[in-house]
C-alpha cells in the first residue's frame, strides 16, 4: 500500500474536498481558486510524467533531512521529478538524482510558455533554487485549452528571461 496518492487518483468529489481541506489549511492566504488552478496543474503534470511525484508531509520532513535543509523549506516545493517513474519511499538514495520543483500556473494562453508567465515567489523558493542549483526547478503551467504546456526552468534559466522583478510584502496582524 503506498503512503501517498496522487491527486488524479481521487475522483472529482474528493477532489474537491481535497481543495477544500488544502484552502483551509493554507493560513497564508491562498484562495480557493489559486488552488483549484493548482491541484489541475498538477492533475495536468501527472498525466503528461509519471517521473513527478506529489510528496506527503511525512516525505517532506525526509526530503529536508536527505537534502540537509531546515524545516523552513518545508513548503518552497510543490513536486518531485525523478529520473524515472518511482513508486516506492523516499529516502537517500531515492532522492540522489531527484529535482524539486516549484509549481507556477497560469490560465493564460501562452503559446511559448513560459514567455509572457506573471507570478509571485517566495524569496525562500529562490533562496532554495540558488542552494540546490539544477536540482530544483520552476516549472510553469498553462491551463489555457489551445496552450496547454509546462515548462521546467532553473532559477539562472527564469533570472535570464525576467522582465520586470519588484518586492511586494505580506503581512499579517
Amino acid at each position: 500500500m503506498r503512503d501517498y496518492f496522487y491527486i488524479s487518483d481521487l475522483d472529482p468529489y474528493e477532489n474537491a474536498c481535497f481543495t477544500l481541506i488544502m484552502a483551509k489549511e493554507h493560513s497564508y492566504g491562498a484562495t480557493l481558486k489559486n488552488n483549484v488552478t493548482e491541484n489541475e496543474a498538477v492533475a495536468f503534470l501527472l498525466s503528461q510524467d509519471y517521473r513527478f511525484r506529489v510528496p506527503m508531509k511525512d516525505e517532506r520532513k525526509i526530503i529536508l533531512q536527505t537534502l540537509n535543509l531546515p524545516s523552513s523549506f518545508s513548503r518552497a516545493f510543490d513536486l518531485v521529478l525523478f529520473p524515472a517513474s518511482y513508486e516506492g519511499n523516499m529516502d537517500e538514495d531515492s532522492l540522489k538524482d531527484a529535482i524539486l520543483i516549484e509549481l507556477k500556473t497560469t490560465r493564460k494562453y501562452l503559446p511559448n510558455n513560459p514567455d509572457g508567465f506573471f507570478f509571485g515567489a517566495t524569496e525562500n523558493e529562490f533562496q532554495l533554487a540558488r542552494m540546490l542549483g539544477v536540482r530544483y526547478r520552476f516549472c510553469f503551467v498553462s491551463l489555457h485549452a489551445e496552450s496547454l504546456s509546462y515548462a521546467l526552468l532553473t532559477l539562472e534559466e527564469v533570472e535570464g528571461k525576467i522582465k520586470t522583478k519588484r518586492i511586494q510584502y505580506q503581512i499579517n496582524l
